[in-house]
């Protein structure tokens, strides 16, 4: 079942349970209503009937009789019956087979009014005073409501067919109601599956601006401009790999080739693969780099965090950068350390981080012009801050907002080794820690990173 029958269904349901509900309710208390109504004229006709026999001295019984002849058609199948203080029946109208106990007598001349139902048809029992202050009278009444009765079947038979009627009513508008509701989402199915990788830039439309379904639109958008970052990003890294791949390959095989020409000498064979090595060695670190860019993928793998000391770290990269380049120097500050080991605690992941610091330090080195970094660290308002100052020839400003991106190399450092991937991935790691990066630089005065890494 499809969801715009299954809300035809569920409204349809729904409304006419309500309404059968209600026709329930205007029947139970017009019922209630009808039978009170009943009772009251019952009890008038007794009490009137009692009065005519307590002054049955003046008026004789063949005359109460014709009275109650004439009134006999007010309520079909009357019967009254009158019991006087002895417990006497002293008056009946009809041959009805109703007995009182000696409860219900007590209760009615207690002043109970006794309501009941015999041969299917409403009894009354009340008491009648005296005028003589006897003791009083007990008067059974017995009548059949056709009237009433006949009005509370026709109620009946109005609610069940408006019931009904009213269902194929609900039924038709609940369609037309699951119709409009289920409209804009068919819209959004049909605009979704006619965007493909080659349009990912369209755009889920719906008429309405401020409901659950523009949200849902919204959303689809949110997701398609994410999809379609993700493929230009995997399009220019295909791209800018090919091309930095491209390169080494090109000089592997043209030294080959060239070697291969005629014969050569041995210490020319050697320094050729030694020229060869060199270029393979090139490849190496650029694929490891290329993996490790890789991994740092949103949601790629799964990062394990721990509590981690920022120092430590920031100690254990500057041991391994000076021993793979025994040439750098690097300088930390300490001097700002708090005393509170604490405070220098955070969750990430050690070995990504220990790499984004590697990766600043060896740039930083690489374009000083003494190979030298100073790291400072210190606590400001809960941010653990680690500044990375060079001294090299700095960043043009216009050339700031595209430093982290992936391959991207300053005109000015053409011609230092590097392929442009350290920057992306630091920046990556350091985004994936929930800390922050930023650069300060002028030319001619050197650059400044600068990392910060809120509390927990």
């Amino acid at each position: 079942m499809n969801i715009k029958s299954r809300l035809t269904l569920l409204f349809t349901m729904l409304v006419g349970s309500i309404m059968a509900l209600f026709c329930l309710s205007i029947y139970y208390f017009y019922d209630q209503y009808r039978e009170k109504q009943f009772y009251s004229f019952l009890n008038e006709r007794g009490q009137t009937i009692a009065q005519l026999v307590e002054a049955s001295n003046q008026i004789s019984k063949a005359d109460i009789a014709k009275i109650e002849k004439e009134n006999n058609a007010i309520l079909l199948d009357e019967e009254i019956t009158i019991y006087d203080g002895a417990d006497s029946v002293i008056f009946n109208s009809g041959s009805n087979e109703f007995v009182l106990t000696r409860q219900m007598l007590g209760d009615a001349r207690s002043g109970k009014e006794i309501h009941t139902k015999h041969a299917k048809k409403e009894v009354i029992v009340i008491r009648h005073i005296l005028q003589d202050h006897r003791r009083p009278w007990v008067v059974v009444a017995i009548a059949n409501d056709h009237l009433g009765t006949n009005q509370l079947k026709r109620l009946r038979e109005i609610l069940v067919i408006g019931w009904l009627l009213s269902l194929v009513l609900v039924g038709v508008a609940g369609w037309q109601f699951a119709t409009d509701a289920i409209k804009p989402v068919s819209d959004i199915i049909a605009q979704v599956n006619n965007i493909s990788a080659g349009n990912l830039h369209d755009k889920v439309t719906v008429g309405r601006e401020k409901d659950e379904l523009a949200l849902l639109a919204q959303t689809f958008n949110l997701m398609l401009n994410r999809l379609e970052i993700a493929f230009v990003a995997q399009k220019n890294f295909v791209s800018h790999a090919s091309h930095e791949l491209r390169t080494p390959l090109a000089l592997i095989m043209s030294e080959v080739e060239v070697t291969l020409m005629k014969a050569r000498t041995t210490e020319y064979y050697e320094e050729a693969l030694r020229g060869v090595l060199e270029e393979a060695k090139e490849m190496n670190e650029l694929v490891s780099r290329l993996l490790e860019l890789a991994r740092t993928e949103e949601h790629a793998f799964r990062v394990t965090f721990s509590k981690i000391r920022i120092d430590e770290v920031l100690w254990h990269a500057q041991a391994s950068i000076q021993q793979k380049n025994p040439a750098y120097h690097v300088h930390i500050n300490y001097d700002q350390i708090p005393e509170n080991e604490e405070e220098l605690l955070r969750y990430g992941d050690e070995s990504l981080l220990k790499t984004a610091f590697m990766n600043l330090m060896d740039n930083a080195c690489k374009y000083s012009d003494n190979n030298t970094v100073n790291v400072f660290l210190e606590i400001d308002k809960d941010l653990i801050k680690i500044s990375f100052k060079d001294v090299g020839t700095g960043i043009a400003a216009s050339e700031l907002p595209y430093v982290f991106d992936t391959f991207y190399r300053s005109a000015k450092t053409m011609n230092k080794a590097g392929y442009g991937i350290g920057l992306a991935l630091t920046k990556r790691i350091i985004t994936m820690q929930g800390a922050s990066i930023e650069v300060e630089s002028k030319v001619g005065q050197g650059s400044t990173f600068i990392l910060k890494f809120p509390p927990f």
